[in-house]
């Protein structure tokens, strides 16, 4: 019997799962116009996404979007006036004004079917210059896309790298948000309990479901979490731009599928003291050539590849500043403590441990990591560009890996234990939206990767937004929440 057992063990795969590729990771191809715009599409939303995570569109009929690929020496887009990257409700951050306009240019990589709207189709596009500048062309380089896009190409150009992203997108699904939030039930997480046949809650899961797939969109699954009214969808992985661009899709279908059948979904990160927070853990993988072995820093962390553990380390070394695009919110800190599987507040990682910001997951030769202190407010775009600038950084440095594998919370370590695994001076996560804001601006190294141009502004914008979703009591800051997120 041992032997027979022995022999099976043998026989098993190392891998298990589903195991991606950045060829297996596109859900898009290139299709032309006409392809496009079939006899049902009747709108497009042309829609970016700022630096406060709002999605703004401006829907044109087909026939004029059309017209606008019609034009011979003449660019196609649409005008944007300069102060759209700088609106927080109705106010302005310092920076921007009401002189200048923008060529908001489609870009029909990112086309897709409005599944949850019949009629529409929506499509992203990059802020352009009107008039291209001797230096810099018509390059915008505070455009969030055009940011996450110039990374990904560096990374390809400097390292021979290339990244997968896929997100988890928690949410709690409300019947209403006045004069108190009222979810649509108190079932556990994962439990049947919260999709009973034939209830709206179980209507609406499903619909969100059947319309991603329909967009061409991969959904692994969806689940009950275990706050109340609070649900799971996750998407597989993708480039970082198509990534982002779909995580934006995923959100809009979830919003308007809830409100068609009179719910309210939000993605706030954290409404109940009592429970768990909506997060949008996100998973990298890094793929790249072949190196050779690596002895200075293997026994940190022998089943990653030197680049695995130099993207690891760049990332940890620059987290506190990371944090200002992946928990942009004041809210955002109310989620993330220790002890609550948010991924608690050092920067750490380890083997499947839910209370380190960085979770290695997969088997060896498939890795990839779930960063936990990633949440809803943050702007995809913006805070996968901050993600993959830092690894990014660590890899060309060939930064070597200083913490080892974490098997065991951080905050429940001693002295010996924190120092056997590098963290003797462990770097502690911001716990306010100033701090973070603080350890980007002091982070030298990330406003080189990501650019100066681009890094004040996002600065004073954030200000401002921390400032406007104060209310005057916890229950109006809660309700302005609830109304943005």
């Amino acid at each position: 019997m041992a032997s027979s057992t022995n022999a099976q063990k043998d026989s098993l795969p190392q891998a298990y799962g589903v195991l991606y590729a950045p060829s297996t990771g596109s859900s898009t191809e290139a299709r032309s116009l006409d392809e496009l715009l079939t006899s049902d599409i009747r709108f497009v939303r042309v829609q970016w996404i700022d630096y406060v995570n709002l999605v703004r569109f401006r829907v044109l009929p087909v026939s004029y979007f059309r017209k606008l690929f019609s034009q011979r020496g003449s660019r196609p887009g649409i005008g944007i006036a300069k102060i759209a990257l700088g609106i927080v409700g109705l106010m302005v951050a310092d920076g921007f004004g009401a002189v200048g306009e923008y060529l908001y240019v489609p870009d029909m990589s990112s086309w897709r079917v409005c599944t949850y709207a019949p009629g529409h189709a929506s499509v992203m596009g990059w802020f352009r210059e009107k008039t291209p500048d001797p230096r810099s062309g018509v390059t915008v380089d505070m455009c969030p896309r055009t940011l996450l896009g110039r990374l990904v190409q560096e990374a390809q150009e400097k390292a021979g790298v290339s990244f997968l992203l896929g997100v988890e997108s928690e949410f709690i699904l409300m019947s209403a948000t006045e004069p108190e939030p009222v979810f649509v039930n108190y079932a556990d997480w994962s439990c049947s309990a919260a999709t009973r046949t034939g209830s709206v809650q179980s209507v609406v899961l499903e619909e969100i479901v059947s319309d991603l797939l329909a967009a061409g969109i991969e959904v692994q699954m969806y689940h009950a979490e275990a706050a109340p009214g609070q649900y799971e969808v996750i998407t597989g992985p993708l480039a970082p731009l198509e990534a982002a661009d779909t995580l934006v899709f995923t959100r809009e279908t979830i919003h308007n599928v809830a409100n068609k059948h009179g719910l309210r979904a939000t993605f706030a990160p954290r409404l109940h003291t009592h429970s768990c927070g909506s997060g949008a853990h996100t998973h990298v993988s890094v793929h790249g050539p072949a190196t050779g072995p690596r002895a200075a820093d293997e026994a940190r962390a022998p089943t990653l590849t030197p680049t695995e553990r130099s993207f690891v380390q760049g990332l940890l070394s620059h987290l506190p500043a990371v944090c200002a695009f992946t928990l942009p919110t004041s809210a955002s800190y109310l989620r993330v403590e220790d002890g609550i599987w948010s991924g608690g507040t050092y920067a750490a990682w380890g083997t499947d441990n839910r209370e380190v910001p960085m979770r290695l997951c997969g088997p060896q030769g498939h890795h990839h990591f779930e960063l936990k202190c990633v949440d809803a407010t943050a702007t995809p775009h913006l805070a996968f560009a901050a993600i993959v600038g830092a690894g990014l950084r660590g890899i060309v440095d060939g930064a070597l890996l200083t913490v080892g594998d974490c098997r065991k919370p951080v905050a429940e370590m001693n002295d010996r234990e924190r120092a056997e695994v590098g963290l003797a001076n462990a770097l502690r996560l911001p716990r306010t939206i100033a701090d973070a804001r603080k350890a980007l601006a002091a982070d030298e190294a990330m406003k080189d990767v990501l650019g100066p141009n681009f890094v004040r502004p996002y600065i004073a914008v954030n200000e401002m937004l921390e400032k406007f979703m104060q209310g005057r009591d916890e229950r109006e800051t809660l309700q302005k929440l609830l109304d943005y997120f």
